[in-house]
């Protein structure tokens, strides 16, 4: 089928060649019709070799493709994907190809967006509601995000990562871990620590560590946090913020996404640290948290920093 913007049809080519045979010259077929003598010379060209066939729409791909990606490179993009479940920056730089590149691999072989994947499994779901309205603040410390991700503690030996999910491994009554986190909505530089409950005094406590983490970095002076309606940030975070000077925001209620940078903070901490790998107690998990944090702030690529780490965002400290 012919292009929306086609001065020719099927039936158009075969009016050039009615016209041409007619006694009309090219010159004037093509001032008719509005299109160019070349144009003319063309159809009649392919009318004389191949008939009424030479006519219809053929695709424009060339015959040869000497710049065209390899299989194995192809097979490569894939084979990332799915094991890693990364976007197309991280594949990119991984193996040295053009981001677009990567993208049009994957839709050549019909690989779903990760927003319709789940982030554990892989498996495809229904994708989330998306917004298209993104913000970021112009500079480091102009606003924080702060949450808490819980997860269930690994039992003795391992869990359902380490050996399935079986009766024998579950790690029923030995409680949670709290996950806080705080990260900075400009430089993406991020800060978490295991904590054994979400109470306020805990989170407070947490705050004022994070600060001085922040402070270590180059943001030396948090001006807002935000956080969700959670009793333990509305009434014991206060004092704190007080201390630093710190103006308290809150979201929405029922409204996750306006706090959505920590948000996807919590999902990467949980596929890229706390279920990447299987671990075989609580402390081990635990303990591999400060590296993969030195990593994200320092060498992991963000697709929201074109690529760069949250460090890249910071002046030297």
């Amino acid at each position: 089928m012919s292009h929306g913007n086609a001065r020719t049809t099927l039936h158009g080519r075969l009016l050039i060649v009615q016209r041409y045979r007619q006694g009309w010259r090219q010159a004037h077929i093509a001032a008719a019709m509005g299109i160019s003598r070349r144009c003319v010379g063309k159809w009649i060209d392919r009318f004389d070799t191949e008939g009424v066939a030479g006519l219809e729409d053929r695709s424009s791909r060339p015959h040869t493709m000497p710049a065209k990606t390899s299989a194995m490179v192809e097979a490569g993009v894939v084979q990332l994907r799915v094991q890693e479940r990364r976007g197309r920056d991280w594949i990119a730089a991984e193996l040295g190809v053009p981001a677009r590149t990567v993208s049009r691999i994957l839709a050549r072989h019909q690989v779903p967006h990760l927003a319709m994947l789940d982030p554990m499994t892989g498996l495809a779901i229904r994708a989330s509601k998306a917004t298209a309205v993104r913000y970021e603040r112009d500079r480091p410390g102009e606003l924080v995000h702060m949450d808490v991700k819980k997860l269930a503690r690994i039992p003795a030996g391992g869990g359902w990562k380490a050996h399935g999910r079986s009766e024998q491994v579950r790690g029923r009554g030995i409680g949670y871990d709290y996950v806080h986190s705080l990260i900075d909505d400009h430089s993406r530089l991020a800060y978490s620590e295991v904590l054994p409950d979400e109470k306020g005094p805990t989170c407070a406590a947490f705050l004022t560590r994070g600060i001085a983490y922040f402070a270590a970095h180059g943001i030396t002076r948090i001006e807002r946090l935000i956080t969700d309606n959670a009793w333990a940030y509305r009434w014991s975070l206060r004092d704190v913020c007080t201390e630093f000077g710190i103006t308290q925001k809150f979201i929405r209620p029922h409204c996750p996404w306006q706090n959505g940078k920590v948000e996807r903070l919590n999902r990467t901490l949980a596929t890229e640290w706390a279920y990447r790998q299987p671990f075989t107690s609580n402390d081990q998990r635990t303990a591999a948290l400060a590296p993969w944090l030195e990593h994200y702030n320092t060498e992991r690529r963000h697709s929201a920093l074109a690529g760069q780490p949250p460090i890249s965002r910071l002046p030297p400290t």
